[in-house]
């Protein structure tokens, strides 16, 4: 008699297969190279998918519909009906993302399926929040880490944030991107863009404060010589739409609506000169991973994670002079040389059998009475000595982009 497969549930994404966004990647990905061996329920958004393209299985994945947004505000009763549908078969819940974290203990009284919480970047930190969600998020992601019995972040400084603020071990894991590929150009592409030929800077992003789009942009219109490509959300924000009037006037700025169909999006980045990411709050970016899967070079905002994420051997910029001063002084071998060595960390980290086989790890460790592990301690916040004895050594050259000096070493 065969073994009757395992059934996880994945909460958190507007859907498969995926049309924008990291977890719906993510969500896609795992689907793709699991679900021969796991009975996989995905849940959707029928904001995201007509009526005619909400399909109930997906590579052998059934999918739910719930009718209400995926993220923003809508999040937490669309997480929590998911979660609450979940209990009717569940042995594992995948929960990405922790806006709905606060219901996790609830939804424990009620199942024995094992929660497994990617809790994302510090989401709480982001400036578009108001401070008392961004309060609430905080929590919410504090009980979602406790109550999960196991962890993930995707990234070195927020797996050092979780050990530091939540005594928790989680699992690091971080995302695939081989499933960008470079593309030739031809006529009609040209005809289409003009400015493809001549050499380029390329972004793609969500149109939000954290992610610098206004230092970057303030940047280029400074060196009307170089131009930049920039694919985002411009109408979905006040912010966005005060930026795209600004800025269009300028010549060498082409800022483009969002480019869903990937074969388009890889022919506009895979040609760039060079990948400028303007992140500052989050974790492992998936824009981030697929530039140096694209062999791209990239200059990153300084911020701890980007340095984790590129261990280091990307170029670096915390505001428009020092990315101004990146653009002017780099030469062309020294990109080359940075997208070389970009590609070969992507190569090895972040391809999506080797995160979907670490997610499979996870739930088959539970086979084996596997317990969340904790770092035990009474301080709020463990000594930096500490926390190295403890076998996190490899964080000690991590800060929080929020963090002064003095609490870079737990002072």
């Amino acid at each position: 008699m065969m073994n009757k497969k395992k059934r996880i549930a994945i909460v958190g994404t507007a859907g498969v297969p995926a049309r924008y966004g990291g977890f719906e990647t993510l969500a896609h990905n795992l689907v793709r190279n699991l679900s021969d061996n796991y009975d996989i329920h995905v849940y959707a958004s029928t904001k995201m998918y007509k009526k005619e393209e909400r399909i109930k299985e997906w590579n052998n994945a059934k999918i739910h519909y719930i009718p209400l947004g995926a993220n923003g505000a809508s999040s937490i009763p669309y997480d929590t009906f998911s979660m609450i549908h979940a209990l009717s078969y569940a042995d594992y819940i995948i929960v990405l993302g922790v806006s709905a974290g606060i219901v996790i203990p609830f939804i424990k009284l009620f199942t024995k399926a094992k929660i497994i919480v990617n809790i994302d970047g510090l989401e709480w930190r982001r400036n578009k929040w108001s401070k008392w969600t961004q309060r609430f998020l905080k929590y919410s992601e504090k009980v979602a880490v406790k109550y999960s019995d196991a962890d993930i972040t995707d990234n070195e400084a927020i797996k050092r944030y979780t050990a530091i603020h939540y005594k928790t071990a989680s699992y690091l894991i971080a995302y695939g991107a081989d499933h960008v590929s470079h593309q030739k150009l031809n006529k009609a592409d040209y005809k289409k863009y003009p400015f493809l030929s001549r050499p380029y800077a390329f972004k793609v992003a969500r149109i939000e404060p954290e992610n610098n789009i206004e230092l970057i942009l303030g940047a280029f219109a400074q060196l009307p010589a170089k131009n930049l490509v920039v694919v985002g959300n411009w109408n979905n924000s006040a912010y966005g739409i005060r930026l795209k009037e600004l800025y269009s006037v300028f010549k060498n700025l082409h800022l483009l609506d969002p480019v869903y169909d990937q074969t388009e999006l890889d022919k506009l980045r895979s040609n760039c000169l060079v990948y400028v990411h303007g992140h500052s709050a989050g974790g492992t970016n998936p824009s981030l991973v697929e530039a140096m899967h694209l062999n791209l070079p990239v200059m990153a905002f300084d911020v701890s994670y980007n340095r984790a994420t590129t261990s280091n051997k990307a170029l670096f910029f915390n505001d428009a002079k020092s990315l101004i001063n990146l653009l002017e002084v780099v030469e062309f071998d020294q990109l080359k040389a940075v997208g070389n060595a970009l590609y070969k960390v992507a190569k090895y980290q972040y391809t999506w059998k080797r995160i979907s086989n670490r997610y499979s790890a996870i739930i088959e460790a539970f086979d084996y009475a596997y317990k969340k592990p904790t770092l035990q301690r009474k301080n709020t916040r463990m000594s930096y000595p500490k926390l190295l004895k403890t076998g996190y050594a490899h964080l000690e050259n991590t800060k929080f982009f929020y963090e002064s000096n003095t609490l870079e070493h737990g002072k």
